[in-house]
């Protein structure tokens, strides 16, 4: 996601396009070919120079000349990065560390270039990682990382980067709430704290509690394969070999639903037994079991194995057994096509089926990308303070008792950019303070829910713009609140 999680989180991981080796490089770098083209990437990079980067790219990297869009818009997104720290330097090798500007968001780049002139680059990477402790942000006051937050979320909405909702709270009660933006732009509709945002992936959430409930209740053993249950699965190999453990934990190697079948049939997906149509015949990825990946499939199962045990549709079993006892009234997954009312209309910079084509282009409904309705998966809607309350039901045991609450939310498997994955709920430290939860994130939506036991924090954002403009808030106050 995700997240990015996110998701939320850069957009490619070879991002580096290659570079001449005429531009200077600063002076901070070593003297050598390597880091004389990963400086000279940087400086057209952080201009933003649209050509300035595609001379360099059509030049040195003709096939990332094509993706020129896609690389303005992780310009847009990130702002550009500074650069901290080198970790390796030989003559055709620079590995090092940069900081977004638009973020407190840490990343290890390497470049590898050939040994003779022009010195070509020829492997580039640039990955996501935990903050290293030398740049860690100081923790302020309760008072001053509010503040701080409050001048944060004013410079983003007036630059246009967010719109949505947040709400912070401390031993079970709010105690900062704002609301930024248009729910609907065309109508002149402002965000309020009660707006209903498209959650994304967050639902994955109330999908984990769903499967622990009837684990809980005896009716289900994680352990066991899915086959035992969903007896007539299509893919038989599958159901007998990837189990109810692994679908939570993203281990099962079911893979995605997203990608050129599912914008065929889009609007014919209407219920779980449609994926399950169209997608029930494959096999799985990898060996279950062996690694972890992230599976929206795999997600959608579970939702398929809910109905089967319960009786009940997905959609009415977690409203009785999720919403209803939490006191989420404002939640809920009806479809694209029913009026819901206060849900606000998502806004994307992004091509259909494409990478996000940068600042330029102004924001569009996301319509056009949206499934029919959301599944056990993700989709869906909810709002920060329901959000809130559901963070608030996990704490208070109303919807697990303490011990199935600790295997929810306590992570398992390792995730490629740090912190565990628990069932449905990613498990990670921030600056010395452990938090759980999950984020969402797609076209025109973008949303975090933050559960900080030890600290006592619940943070909560929603957003109705592409990612990570949600992450980015979050993200941000995380980082500043104190440990306690």
């Amino acid at each position: 996601m995700k997240l990015k999680l996110s998701a939320v989180t850069f957009l490619a991981a070879s991002l580096l396009a290659v570079l001449p080796l005429g531009a200077a490089p600063q002076s901070q770098f070593p003297d050598t070919p390597a880091a004389h083209q990963f400086a000279a990437w940087l400086e057209a990079f952080n201009s933003g120079d649209r050509a300035k980067l595609l001379e360099f790219l059509q030049k040195n990297h003709p096939s990332h000349a094509g993706d020129i869009d896609g690389e303005l818009g992780f310009r847009w997104m990130t702002g550009g990065f500074e650069f901290k720290k080198v970790e390796e330097s030989t003559p055709t090798r620079f590995a090092g560390i940069v900081k977004e500007r638009d973020s407190d968001t840490f990343a290890r780049f390497v470049v590898e270039v050939e040994s003779q002139a022009p010195h070509r680059i020829t492997k580039s990477d640039l990955e996501q990682i935990a903050t290293p402790p030398e740049f860690a942000v100081p923790r302020l006051s309760q008072d001053a990382a509010l503040s701080a937050l409050r001048a944060e979320l004013d410079k983003r909405a007036a630059a246009d980067r967010f719109s949505g909702t947040v709400l912070i709270a401390k031993s079970g009660k709010p105690i900062f709430t704002a609301a930024y933006g248009l729910a609907d732009r065309e109508k002149k509709i402002p965000n309020k704290l009660d707006t209903r945002f498209r959650i994304g992936s967050m639902n994955k959430m109330f999908t984990a509690v769903a499967v622990l409930q009837l684990a809980q209740a005896g009716k289900i053993k994680l352990t066991d394969p899915l086959g035992k249950y969903l007896t007539d699965y299509p893919n038989k190999d599958l159901a007998s070999k990837v189990t109810i453990h692994h679908l939570l934990t993203h281990t099962g190697g079911t893979g995605d639903f997203f990608g050129p079948e599912f914008d065929k049939h889009r609007l014919e997906l209407r219920t779980l037994q449609d994926y399950v149509k169209l997608y029930g015949q494959r096999g799985v990825e990898f060996e279950p079991g062996s690694k972890w990946a992230y599976s929206n499939y795999g997600f959608l199962l579970l939702g398929v194995l809910i109905e089967k045990v319960s009786g009940q549709s997905y959609y009415d079993y977690v409203a009785e057994h999720v919403y209803k006892p939490a006191g989420m009234t404002l939640t809920a997954s009806l479809a694209e096509d029913e009026a819901v009312p206060g849900r606000s209309v998502g806004y994307t910079h992004r091509r259909p089926g494409g990478p996000g084509d940068g600042a330029p282009e102004a924001w569009r409904p996301n319509t056009d990308t949206l499934p029919y309705r959301g599944t056990s998966a993700g989709g869906g809607y909810s709002t920060v303070e329901d959000l809130f309350r559901f963070a608030s039901a996990i704490e208070n045991h109303k919807l697990l008792d303490a011990q199935h609450t600790e295997l929810l939310t306590t992570g398992k498997v390792d995730t490629p950019r740090g912190g565990k994955y628990g069932y449905g709920f990613g498990d990670e430290t921030i600056g010395g303070v452990r938090c759980f939860g999950h984020g969402g994130g797609a076209p025109g939506m973008n949303g975090d829910l933050k559960i900080c036991p030890q600290a006592d924090y619940v943070v909560a954002v929603l957003a109705n713009l592409d990612p990570p403009a949600a992450q980015r808030v979050s993200d941000f106050v995380l980082n500043r609140l104190p440990e306690k």
